[in-house]
């Protein structure tokens, strides 16, 4: 199994810009499709971006043009770069794992998921 990590979040003014980071271990993240989703206070979790083992990526369309996926498997990390925050942003951001031919949107295409970091944008 993959254990994933996340780091990266805080409490930021809207405009600015966080780098969230997804570290894996127990396995290679290369073997993965990998997926960033975030969670508003009494709101269901919702997908953000993700990036298939191959390299290529999907964003939403509301961090899209200011946000971007990216993954290093030589550090066993995704990261996703947010741009430009605004108070809508403001979640706990979770990175889920997953092995299946396609790379998904839905929470059940990910098998294994971090404990989340929290994002806070002030306006």
């Amino acid at each position: 199994q993959v254990q994933l990590t996340e780091s990266g979040g805080g409490l930021v003014q809207a405009g600015e810009s966080l780098r969230l980071s997804c570290a894996a271990s127990g396995r290679p993240i290369s073997m993965y499709n990998v997926a960033w989703f975030r969670q508003a206070p009494g709101k269901e979790r919702t997908f953000v971006a993700c990036i298939s083992w191959g390299g290529g990526t999907y964003l939403t369309t509301s961090v899209k043009g200011r946000s971007t996926i990216s993954r290093d498997n030589a550090n066993n990390t995704v990261y996703l770069q947010m741009n430009s925050l605004k108070p809508e942003d403001t979640a706990v951001y979770y990175c889920g794992a997953g092995a299946t031919s396609y790379v998904g949107t839905s929470e059940h295409d990910y098998n294994y998921w971090g404990q989340g970091t929290q994002v806070t944008v002030s306006s």
